[in-house]
């Protein structure tokens, strides 16, 4: 989606608004496509003492695996970005501010790398999620299994043995 943003850079105290659907159904993320429904983007570009800024709101819903036990769980979420803007750029180092030379911003890459760059590390079902036994793979948020629980040092092992067999 193209941006056109002359008359907020020309004028002070100018704002200018666009909404639309950004479909990321392709979009991979650790191995899965999150995005079951296209992310709305409201975008709004705003001057204020000569300073432009771009805030971009995102609303998507997921569907994701929860990182402990594999339950597959389905969210909305909602996220806000802004960036100041600038025409040109003094120093090509400065990652904090976008380039706009053409007065002309491509949203949707801007929106992607937001989301991947804001995307949940560490995703659960549930903050009290149990995980899945160890040993037989029984999701322990369903109930308890009848696993043997106790746990050996595998360095100790050797002393186990030569115990039983005295």
């Amino acid at each position: 989606m193209l941006f056109e943003l002359k008359s907020v850079f020309l004028n002070d105290g100018e704002t200018k608004k666009c909404s639309y659907g950004l479909e990321l159904a392709d979009l991979e993320i650790d191995g899965i496509f999150p995005f079951v429904s296209p992310v709305t983007v409201t975008a709004e570009a705003s001057n204020r003492a000569s300073l432009v800024t771009l805030t971009l709101r995102c609303q998507y819903s997921f569907i994701r695996p929860c990182d402990r036990c594999g339950t597959p769980v389905q969210d909305v979420e909602e996220k806000c970005f802004t960036h100041p803007l600038v025409q040109e750029l003094v120093d090509e180092r400065n990652d904090d501010y976008i380039e706009t030379p053409d007065f002309i911003l491509e949203l949707d890459e801007i929106v992607i790398s937001d989301l991947i760059l804001n995307y949940s590390q560490k995703f659960l079902c549930r903050e009290d999620c149990k995980g899945l036994c160890p040993k037989c793979g029984k999701n322990l948020n369903d109930g308890m299994c009848d696993c043997n629980r106790t746990q050996t040092d595998a360095r100790l092992e050797i002393l186990r043995q030569f115990m039983e067999n005295e």
